[in-house]
């Protein structure tokens, strides 16, 4: 399927041929697995911070940000300056794991970012370029370290797309690993949610690991996101993080800590773990910390270094440039007090937000912590779902039953999102969350412009459903 001349001719003035066509090579020669290009029939041409200019001259709004990868958004100018500079220098751009100048500025910038006393006793492995296989690695890594197997997560979870990290995650084929409940308010799996659901979500984990016959021998290890993203932006409580840093640490059961999406100030903190104030044994990260390239890495405890040369390796884990972009882009978030501003704007947004909530029933729930935003959509005429019904429970009273979930909604806001020039994401248990994961470096103004374009998406998609119901 060649270019043909009139495409080819309209190349440079971004016109609909251009974009008609690529679109349309794209679907005849790609995987059926791709995935942010069926809902977002885009194709990016220009990009500088929050905006996206595609093939045709349509002008968006990126609230997706590689998938949170884009910490200060687009082709930010400290990230060009770091890029340009290792290729000017004439330095090697793939060392594997050699030393060098670039990887020992990464290093010690990401160790000054780690929660506090971590770094003094901390090693890190570079892994393959993406978060998944750092996952691979930090199982691996608590695994050799405990002589133990097993692997503790929570439901909901992810983890990414290869196999070790899949079996952790909420929507993994068949049990390799054991699941517990993760807390939440919206639709608690005991019926209460607050702190009465944390409670219990706790208490339900101390059983498992302290009943001989609860069928789940003593783990390797427990990974947990701070923020579940994929899940439905579901913040974990504070004290109920504290809460597992402590079963974990009583019984010697190493505590990873998932941050491949909620680091490098997203939520607020630098790193989401901040906000409890634990230190877990493992941290993966990966997506923001390479400047929007990609790199990967573990940091953890020396006294899980037990690994022996080779253990894990990867050939791209010796990637300069992304190396010198997640240098500048770590100083400048932390320079710039970028996760004090995330978590000022991104309440703002959250109790803007709210408003449709309190405007339409078909807006289930508005949660999220910093920048990172979940907007869950449901359907009011299709009464509550039963299981999230509870009695009282020690004098606690149930939580209201949430509405189902309504994924069908949640694709029709999308559309109409993109249609207004926004760019968002869809996740959560039944794909019914709407999420914006916005650069750190949105303005005041282009917040708003992103609030009253999902509001109007919200309004055209409701009186939609309102017709055609």
């Amino acid at each position: 399927m060649a270019v043909t001349e009139s495409e080819a001719d309209s190349t440079h003035r971004g016109t609909p041929a251009v974009h008609e066509g690529i679109l349309r090579r794209q679907s005849a020669r790609e995987s059926a697995a791709r995935t942010y290009a069926r809902a977002l029939p885009i194709v990016p041409v220009r990009a500088r911070g929050l905006t996206i200019e595609g093939a045709d001259g349509r002008r968006y709004l990126d609230c997706l940000s590689g998938a949170g990868a884009l910490a200060l958004g687009h082709n930010h100018p400290v990230v060009l300056e770091a890029i340009r500079k290792v290729l000017d220098s004439g330095a090697p751009l793939s060392v594997l794991d050699l030393a060098t100048p670039v990887k020992d500025a990464f290093i010690t910038e990401l160790f000054r970012t780690l929660p506090a006393g971590f770094a003094d006793r901390a090693r890190v492995q570079f892994c393959g370029p993406a978060g998944t296989d750092a996952v691979e690695a930090a199982l691996k890594l608590v695994r050799a370290a405990t002589g133990r197997s097993g692997i503790l997560a929570f439901t909901g979870a992810y983890h990414g797309m290869t196999a070790g990290a899949l079996a952790a995650s909420g929507g993994a084929p068949d049990l390799q690993v054991g699941r517990l409940p993760y807390p939440q308010d919206y639709r608690c799996p005991f019926g209460v949610g607050g702190p009465r659901g944390a409670e219990l979500a706790a208490r339900w984990t101390e059983s498992v690991l302290d009943d001989p016959k609860s069928g789940v021998p003593r783990p390797a290890g427990m990974i947990l996101e701070p923020v579940q993203g994929e899940g439905g932006v579901i913040p974990a409580p504070d004290d109920w993080l504290r809460r597992m840093r402590r079963v974990t640490a009583d019984r010697s059961i190493p505590l990873i800590a998932d941050e491949v999406q909620t680091g490098v100030g997203r939520t607020g903190a630098f790193w989401a773990v901040d906000h409890s104030g634990i230190t877990p044994d493992v941290m993966v990260l990966s997506k923001a910390i390479g400047g929007s390239l990609p790199l990967a890495v573990v940091v953890y405890r020396e006294e899980l270094d037990v690994w022996q040369p080779g253990a894990h390796a990867g050939t791209f884990r010796g990637n300069q440039l992304a190396m010198a972009a997640g240098t500048a882009t770590l100083a400048y978030v932390r320079e710039n007090g970028l996760a004090a501003r995330a978590a000022t704007l991104g309440d703002h947004m959250v109790k803007q937000l709210r408003r449709l909530q309190d405007e339409f029933a078909c807006v289930g729930d508005v949660r999220g912590r910093g920048l990172m935003i979940g907007v869950e959509l449901v359907d009011p005429a299709g009464g509550s779902v039963p299981e999230a019904r509870g009695a009282e429970t020690d004098g606690w009273d149930s939580a209201p039953a949430p509405h189902p979930a309504d994924p069908e909604l949640a694709v029709a806001v999308q559309r109409e999102c993109l249609d207004r020039g926004l760019i968002v994401e869809l996740g959560g248990r039944h794909n019914s969350v709407v999420r914006l994961l916005p650069p750190l470096t949105i303005s005041d103004e282009q917040a708003s412009a992103v609030l009253d374009r999902l509001a109007d998406a919200v309004t055209a998609a409701n009186r939609d459903r309102r017709r055609t119901g």
